[in-house]
């Protein structure tokens, strides 16, 4: 049952990130937008996103409660010496929700929509790259146990190149998501070529910010190298990830919306599975080389294997629902824009 759990908890990881990332995305994509064409922008993103941004968090809360039930330890340091970027994160999440809703609901429209529209953007870049930097800080090996002072246990862990360069890619991974899925909800051909245009600078940014993770990697002596291509999974992964952007471009310029978004999600989890399976089944990197494993510092058996018949009902009764909620959405009508 611990390889259940697991399993859940890599899916939830990897979920949160396509669609809560393309969520955050779409604020990324608002920020970076023109004036004149921040409104229409601003329209299609609500369209898309506004029946559903609540429910993608769901996948965030089920990686918490998997690691706060099922792996107390890993929990426990990550809350202790992270919780300055976790903090960070939380608040962000919550100052864009909060702005969303009242940018769009709320019952007088004033000055204050500007403000809810600021919040909203910049919310939106600062929660995933605190989200990047929390993921760099996992992976770097920074966080010292032994620490004895409070800027080495709780400013070096996580405030260094490596995590703040895993933190701006995070940025570009998720605008770079949020304008492919954005092609497919613009109804005008104006609207879909400026995403289309918003996409590749996103990915140009993206290629950008991947290389500063390596060079950060190498400055901060991360084994990421050797990690990716030292191992023939993760290799074929970089290669599938690099070799599906040329046909997400060619699908591109043909129009397949649908299509494109599928690749787009492919890309990120090959990039996801390059990353972590190599040094699988450790999961927080810590100096001194004794890291925390899934498979090794988890809750007792009785607590693993009621978690994973937990996940397991409630699968049956979130997901088919969940997938209905999407589908319902995506059934509005024609020429919303107009």
């Amino acid at each position: 049952m611990e390889y259940v759990v697991i399993a859940y908890l890599c899916l939830a990881i990897l979920l949160y990130f396509l669609l809560g990332g393309a969520d955050f995305g779409a604020g990324i994509v608002e920020l970076f937008t023109s004036r004149k064409n921040r409104n229409r922008t601003r329209e299609t993103m609500h369209h898309t996103i506004g029946p559903v941004w609540e429910a993608n968090h769901m996948w965030l809360i089920i990686a918490i409660v998997i690691l706060f039930v099922g792996f107390p330890r890993i929990y426990s340091v990550m809350s202790v010496y992270l919780h300055i970027p976790l903090v960070v994160l939380l608040l962000g999440i919550i100052a864009r929700g909060t702005a969303f809703v009242f940018r769009h609901y709320d019952a007088v429209v004033d000055d204050m929509q500007i403000l809810y529209n600021r919040i909203f953007v910049y919310s939106s870049f600062v929660t995933p790259l605190f989200l990047g930097i929390i993921a760099g800080s996992v992976l770097a090996g920074k966080i010292d146990l032994q620490a004895q002072d409070f800027m080495s246990a709780y400013i070096y862990s996580w405030l260094h190149y490596f995590s703040i360069a895993v933190g701006f890619f995070t940025v570009a991974l998720c605008g770079f998501l949020a304008a492919v899925y954005l092609v497919g909800e613009a109804t005008e051909r104006r609207d879909k070529d400026r995403f289309i245009r918003k996409a590749i600078s996103m990915n140009v940014a993206a290629v950008i910010c991947g290389a500063l993770v390596f060079l950060a990697a190498s400055i901060e002596d991360v084994p990421l190298v050797q990690w990716i291509f030292g191992s023939v999974i993760s290799l074929t992964a970089v290669i599938a990830a690099t070799l599906s952007l040329v046909l997400l471009w060619y699908w591109l310029s043909q129009g397949k919306a649908k299509k494109v978004r599928v690749l787009a999600g492919f890309q990120v989890t090959m990039i996801l599975l390059a990353v972590g399976y190599p040094h699988f089944p450790d999961f927080l990197m810590v100096q001194g080389g004794q890291n925390l494993s899934l498979l090794q510092h988890q809750a007792p058996v009785g607590t693993m294997v009621a978690l994973g018949w937990a996940l397991l009902l409630g699968s049956l009764l979130i997901l088919p629902a969940l997938f209905y909620l999407f589908y319902s959405f995506q059934k509005k009508a024609p020429g919303y824009l107009h």
